[in-house]
C-alpha cells in the first residue's frame, strides 16, 4: 500500500487494539438492562467519590471499605473468566443473565458483602477483635482475599495474584525458609487478622490511595479529554514541531508529552496520540515500526510527567508523607531529560533518512486551535494552582474536576451535554476497576511484607549480594579509584533495575512500585540513598517495563496501530527510551537533578543537567549511527563511552567527556562537507 493511501483506524477499530493489548479495558458485552445498570453503578461510584472527597467526612475504614466494594462488585460484572469470554461467551445461554454468568453474579454480590463487612461494623467492635478475630471474622476475610485475587486475575492478569500467593505462602511457612528468609511463620488466623482486621493488608495505604487521590485525578483525565483539551494537546503539538523534518515524530513527542499532564496510562496515551501521529510518520516516509516505536515510547512518559503523573506518585506522598509538589518538582527534569532523548532520537533519524515534515496545508493554524479550544486549558490551570500553592491533591482534583464540567457547559466548541457528562463518570469509573483491584492485591503483599518483614531481610540480601560482586570487581579493576561500597551501590541499583522492568512486565506500574520499594528502599538506605531518591528509581523502572521487551504492552499496542512486528517495535521503542533507562542512575549519583532531594544547590543541579543532556545526546547519536553525518562503527562505539563520562556528575567528568568527544565533532564537520547540505 503506499504511504499516501494509509487508511485511518475507526474508533472501534482503536478501541479493539486498547482492548487486545491492555487487560484493564477488556471489558465484556452485557445486555441493554444489564448495561444500564452497571453504568448507574459506575456514575455513582464516581458521584460518591466526588462527594466523599469535597464534601463528606467518611470514616478512613468504611471510605476505603465502599471503594473496595464498588471495584470488586463491577470487576465481577465487567470482566470474564477468561478474556476470550468478551467475545465468545464460555458458559451456556442458560447460565447466564444479560451475557453475565449467574455465578459472577453470586460473586460479584458476596465480594461487595465481604468488603463492607468489616468497616460497616462500629469502630469500637472492630478495634477489640484486631488480634482476636471471630469466626465470621475470619469467614469474610478470607472470603475477601480470595475474591479480591481473582477479581485481580481477571482485570489485571494472573502475575500479581501468584505473587501474593507466593506473599502468603511465605508467611504460611517461615520457619522452612532458607538462610536470612527464615522467620517464625503465621497461622491463618494471624495472616487474616494482620490482612483484614489492621490498616497495613487489604484495605492499607493502597487502596486508601486509590479511593482518596487516584479515582479523582482519572476522573479529571477523562472529563479534561472530553471538553477539548487532548485536541488542544495534539493540536498545538502539530503547530509547535510538524514542520521540522520528520515533523510528525516530533508531533508525536510533543502530543504524548502534553497529554500526559492529565493522563497517566501508557497504553491509553498510545492509542488516544497514535491514531493520529502513526499514519503520519509513516506518509512521510518513516518505516512502521519506527513509527510505532517512537509513539509507545513518547507515551509511557506519561506516567512521569507533572501533574498527574501514574497512581505511584500519590502512593509515594503517602509513603514518604510529603506534599504532592514535592513529587512533582522532583519528578519535572526527568521527565524532561526523557522527552530529550527521545526528540534526539527522532531527529538524528529523521536527518539520516532525509524526511521531510509537514507541509502548511497539512498544519493547523495556531490561532485558530487557541480560538477554539483555550477554555480547555482552565481546568488544568486551576488544578495546578491548587497544588503548587499547597492544597491538598484531593482538593485540588475536586475544583479542577468542578471546573470541567463548568468549562464543558459554557465552551461552545465542545458543548458538555448531560448525556456527556454522564457518559464520562461512567468512563472515569471504570478505568479505575483494575488498577483498584490490584491495589488491593499489592495491599496483601504489603501486609505479608509488615508481618514477616521480609523487606528488610531482602534488602539485607540485594545489598550483600551487590557486596560480594563489588569485592570482586574491585579486586580484579587494575585502578583503586572504586571503593567497595561504590561498587555495592551500583551493582544493588543494576539488581534492583532489572527486578523492576522483570516485575512490570507482567504487572501495571503500581503495583511493581509498591512490591520492590518494599525491598529496594530498606536497600538503598543502607547505601546511603535518600528515601525520596530511591522510590523515584524503583517508580521509573517500573515505568519503563512498558517498552521492554518480551512483553512491552505500550509497544504491541502502538505496533497494531501501525501494522508493524510487534517485537521489532518493542526492541526499537527500548532504543528510543534508552535515555529514561540512564537518568534513574544520574539522580542517584546527584539528587540535586530531582530539585527537592537534600542537598540541592543550583550549581550541582546545573553541571548535573547539562551533563546529562550531553550524556542523552551522545547516546542518541551511538544508537542511531548519525550527528552531522553518518558515523563509522568504531566512532559509534567511541561516542557511547563519552555518553557515560557525561552522565557521570561532576564537573571533571563533564570536561573529560568534551574532551573524549571533540575529535569526533571535528571528523564529523569535515565530513560533512563531503555530502549534500541538510537543512534543518
Amino acid at each position: 500500500m503506499a504511504a499516501d493511501t494509509i487508511p485511518e483506524l475507526t474508533p472501534e477499530q482503536l478501541a479493539e487494539i486498547e482492548r487486545e493489548f491492555d487487560p484493564e479495558t477488556a471489558f465484556r458485552p452485557t445486555g441493554p438492562q444489564l448495561a444500564l445498570f452497571i453504568a448507574c453503578v459506575l456514575v455513582a461510584m464516581s458521584v460518591y467519590h466526588f462527594y466523599a472527597s469535597g464534601f463528606g467526612l467518611i470514616r478512613e475504614l468504611l471510605h476505603r471499605g465502599i471503594h473496595l466494594s464498588f471495584v470488586l462488585g463491577l470487576v465481577y460484572l465487567l470482566f470474564g473468566w477468561r478474556k476470550t469470554d468478551t467475545l465468545t461467551p464460555a458458559t451456556p445461554a442458560w447460565s447466564r443473565v444479560q451475557g453475565v454468568p449467574i455465578l459472577d453474579m453470586i460473586f460479584a454480590v458476596l465480594a461487595v458483602g465481604a468488603a463492607l463487612y468489616l468497616p460497616l461494623l462500629p469502630p469500637e467492635i472492630v478495634a477489640d477483635r484486631v488480634g482476636n478475630p471471630s469466626q465470621s471474622d475470619i469467614l469474610m476475610g478470607t472470603a475477601l482475599l480470595v475474591l479480591t485475587l481473582e477479581a485481580t486475575r481477571r482485570s489485571v492478569g494472573p502475575t500479581l495474584p501468584i505473587i501474593a500467593l507466593l506473599f502468603i505462602c511465605f508467611a504460611l511457612f517461615g520457619p522452612w525458609m532458607p538462610g536470612a528468609l527464615k522467620h517464625g511463620g503465621s497461622s491463618w488466623l494471624g495472616l487474616i487478622n494482620h490482612l483484614y482486621m489492621t490498616n497495613q493488608g487489604i484495605y492499607g495505604v493502597a487502596i486508601g490511595v486509590m479511593a482518596k487521590y487516584v479515582f479523582l485525578f482519572i476522573l479529571f483525565g477523562v472529563l479534561a479529554t472530553r471538553i477539548g483539551l487532548g485536541q488542544l494537546f495534539i493540536d498545538m503539538a502539530m503547530v509547535i514541531a510538524g514542520r521540522y523534518s520528520g515533523g510528525p515524530a516530533k508531533v508525536a513527542i510533543f502530543s504524548s508529552a502534553f497529554m500526559g499532564t492529565i493522563s497517566g496510562s501508557s497504553i491509553a496515551n498510545t492509542v488516544t496520540t497514535g491514531a493520529l501521529t502513526i499514519p503520519a510518520m509513516k506518509k512521510v516516509g518513516y518505516p512502521a515500526h519506527f513509527a510505532g516505536a517512537v509513539e509507545a515510547t513518547a507515551s509511557t512518559g506519561g506516567q512521569i510527567t507533572p501533574p498527574i503523573l501514574g497512581a505511584a506518585a500519590f502512593i509515594m506522598v503517602e509513603y514518604l508523607e510529603i506534599p504532592l509538589r514535592e513529587v512533582l518538582a522532583a519528578a519535572l527534569f526527568p521527565a524532561m531529560l526523557h522527552y530529550f532523548g527521545i526528540f534526539t532520537m527522532v531527529h538524528l533519524e529523521a536527518k539520516k533518512l532525509g524526511l521531510r515534515g509537514l507541509r502548511a496545508e497539512e498544519l493547523p493554524k495556531a490561532a485558530v486551535v487557541l480560538k477554539q479550544h483555550w477554555l480547555s486549558i482552565i481546568p488544568l490551570g486551576i488544578l495546578v494552582y491548587l497544588i503548587l500553592s499547597g492544597k491538598t491533591p484531593d482538593y485540588a482534583a475536586v475544583y479542577g474536576i468542578i471546573a470541567c464540567v463548568v468549562v464543558g457547559f459554557l465552551n461552545p466548541i465542545n458543548r458538555l451535554t448531560f448525556k456527556d457528562l454522564w457518559n464520562a463518570l461512567a468512563a472515569g469509573a471504570k478505568n479505575t476497576l483494575a488498577v483498584g483491584a490490584a491495589a488491593a492485591t499489592v495491599g496483601v503483599v504489603v501486609g505479608v511484607v509488615t508481618l514477616t518483614g521480609v523487606g528488610f531481610r531482602l534488602g539485607y540480601v540485594v545489598v550483600q549480594t551487590a557486596t560480594d560482586i563489588g569485592e570482586f570487581f574491585s579486586a580484579i579493576w587494575p585502578f583503586s579509584y572504586f571503593a567497595i561500597e561504590q561498587w555495592a551501590l551500583f551493582v544493588s541499583l543494576v539488581l534492583i533495575a532489572v527486578s523492576c522492568i522483570i516485575m512490570g512486565a507482567g504487572i501495571p506500574t503500581t503495583a511493581t512500585y509498591i512490591i520492590l520499594v518494599a525491598v529496594a528502599a530498606p536497600a538503598l538506605a543502607q547505601l546511603g540513598v535518600e528515601p525520596l531518591v530511591s522510590h523515584f528509581f524503583v517508580f521509573y523502572y517500573g515505568v519503563l517495563a512498558d517498552i521492554t521487551p518480551p512483553v512491552a504492552l505500550a509497544a504491541y499496542a502502538a505496533a497494531g496501530i501501525a501494522g508493524s512486528n510487534p517485537f521489532k517495535t518493542g526492541n526499537t521503542a527500548f532504543r528510543l527510551g534508552i535515555a529514561k533507562a540512564l537518568v534513574p542512575f544520574v539522580f542517584v549519583y546527584s539528587p540535586a537533578l530531582l530539585l527537592v532531594a537534600d542537598g540541592f544547590t543550583w550549581w550541582a543541579f546545573t553541571v548535573t543537567l547539562i551533563g546529562a543532556m550531553l550524556g542523552i545526546a551522545s547516546i542518541g547519536v551511538a544508537f542511531s549511527g548519525y550527528m552531522l553525518a553518518p558515523l563509522k562503527m568504531w566512532e559509534r562505539w567511541w561516542v557511547a563511552f563519552a555518553s557515560l563520562l557525561f552522565i557521570a556528575p561532576g564537573l571533571t567528568t563533564l570536561g573529560i567527556g568534551i574532551l573524549a568527544i571533540a575529535p569526533i565533532v571535528f571528523v564529523q564537520l569535515a565530513r560533512r562537507k563531503l555530502v549534500a547540505h541538510q537543512p534543518l
